[in-house]
């Protein structure tokens, strides 16, 4: 995007994209998603990479779950990219060629490439582990968060408890040369929002139910015959 364009410039851009309506819910989302992507499309050391990729991709799916309508999630995702001048198609295409090299290798493999550059992985892993040494590298959340979805998609990682791997996250990023402070608030507000999100979708869901019942039941007592009239004795 050019240099010039402003916040407003993306969100304007996002609305002729997306010209549906948001649920209160997921405009938080929203817009944070979109500032961030604003902002890091303006930074000259900034690389969409597969690590960002994966990043990205994990905290939309996991904080636009319960979305409705479901068809409408990947336009959204589509839009908030295009406003920001990347590409989802290629960001989706970065973060599965990713996460496919990492499903079939152990944890522990995958936690010796993470802490080694790179060393001895395959070379899209690789290669995406070296960018982080440049040094005009851009650290942002979305790094902290595709390393640590990296790690839950290796073999093995299903046994381990979440905060053990958010654990072996924040020291993996130390040992990759990220300021480790910064990981560690960025992925502990990560896994506390999205256990909020969680509780509030569950939330919804649950009233949505209850208004259902409560008009199926409305609709059943309107149609319901109506008593016959008493007929007064004698009469």
């Amino acid at each position: 995007m050019g240099a010039s364009l402003t916040v407003a410039d993306s969100k304007r851009a996002f609305h002729t994209a997306f010209p549906h309506v948001i649920a209160p819910l997921y405009r938080r989302l929203v817009d944070e998603l979109l500032v961030e992507l604003h902002l890091l499309s303006h930074q000259s050391g900034f690389q969409a990479d597969g690590l960002f990729a994966v990043g990205l991709t994990q905290v939309f799916d996991s904080f636009s779950k319960g979305y409705k309508p479901d068809q409408q999630r990947e336009p959204l995702f589509a839009a908030l990219c295009s406003a920001t001048g990347f590409d989802a198609a290629q960001l989706r295409s970065r973060a599965a060629e990713a996460v496919s090299q990492v499903g079939s290798h152990s944890l522990e493999e995958v936690k010796g490439w993470l802490s080694n550059q790179g060393a001895g992985a395959p070379a899209p892993i690789a290669g995406l582990l070296k960018g982080v040494q440049r040094p005009d590298f851009h650290y942002s959340r979305l790094v902290a968060v595709g390393l640590l979805s990296l790690l839950q998609r290796a073999q093995g990682a299903e046994a381990l408890e979440p905060q053990a791997l958010r654990t072996a996250a924040h020291e993996i990023g130390e040992a990759m040369g990220l300021i480790k402070d910064r990981v560690d608030k960025d992925l502990s507000l990560y896994a506390g929002n999205i256990e909020k999100m969680s509780q509030a979708v569950e939330l919804m869901e649950e009233t949505v139910a209850a208004e259902r019942r409560r008009r199926e039941r409305a609709a059943e007592a309107g149609a319901a015959p109506a008593p016959a009239p008493e007929v007064a004795p004698g009469a």
